[in-house]
């Protein structure tokens, strides 16, 4: 299936720093796109890639699972890491659960961790409900474009395929075990105000991560997708500003030396 217009995936060639960028379930690049661009300008080198199953029809997304999703950013780390002497994972709702496990697993080869929004747990009586319903049903309701701001629209799927969401859940209890794993310093940018992902999954990370170089930032005019709402400047100032205090070689006036 042909690629929706806007979901393809970015990529920039800049300088020694890397940053990997994880977009979330039934969602696409579109909704990281800005954020890629911003620090792709200021001389990052910016990995944004489309996750298997997504960016085309729901019908795609539902013959998947997260070993997919998770073999290519995994796929896209190792090259990163081939180029760039720092690399940072980052990522929004289920993108921050992937670069959590990246970090898990990779150890030093990440050099810090950015979530937007993490998602850690499918919950209510539905996840419980998925192992059978997911051989009933083929679908519930989407959970794209929960945006504060006026006129903004997340491109996804405006339906969750069940096999897929079956798997998330399966993905979320994995990593749960592997996040005492995680030492690399740790970004948490953060909704009160957000309608897909509870806090309980954010505090749940926090209580779990071995990081101990940790910062917790509220967005308050912003819901889940915050990449697109009003605090998107934060998210992206922020998240500059703490790559380029752990990579030396970001400069003051805001670009990586080349390499």
């Amino acid at each position: 299936m042909p690629v929706l217009p806007g979901a393809e995936p970015f990529r920039h060639e800049g300088g020694e720093v890397g940053v990997l960028l994880c977009h979330g379930f039934t969602g696409s690049p579109q909704s990281l796109r800005p954020w890629a661009r911003y620090l792709a300008e200021r001389g990052l080198t910016v990995a944004l890639p489309l996750l298997p199953g997504h960016g085309t029809r729901w019908e795609d997304l539902q013959i998947t699972g997260w070993q997919d999703w998770y073999a290519e950013v995994d796929r896209e780390l190792r090259a990163l890491r081939e180029r760039c002497a720092y690399v940072f994972v980052a990522g929004l709702s289920m993108g921050g659960a992937l670069a959590l496990r990246l970090a898990a697993r990779h150890g030093d080869a990440v050099a810090g961790v950015v979530v937007v929004n993490p998602a850690g747990k499918v919950h209510g009586l539905s996840a419980y409900a998925l192992p059978v319903a997911r051989h009933l049903v083929r679908t519930t309701k989407g959970i794209t474009s929960d945006i504060a701001k006026e006129g903004v629209v997340e491109l996804g799927y405006d339906r969750v395929p069940l096999h897929a969401a079956h798997s998330l859940r399966t993905f979320f209890r994995r990593l749960d075990v592997e996040l005492p794993q995680v030492t690399q310093p740790l970004l948490v940018l953060r909704s009160p105000q957000d309608h897909v992902v509870p806090p309980a999954d954010a505090a749940r990370i926090l209580g779990r991560v071995s990081s101990l170089d940790v910062t917790e930032v509220l967005l308050e005019q912003s819901y889940h997708v915050a990449t697109l709402d009003h605090d998107a400047d934060r998210v992206f100032e922020e998240s500059f500003a703490f790559i380029g205090r752990i990579a030396p070689s970001v400069g003051k006036e805001g670009t990586a030396a080349g390499g």
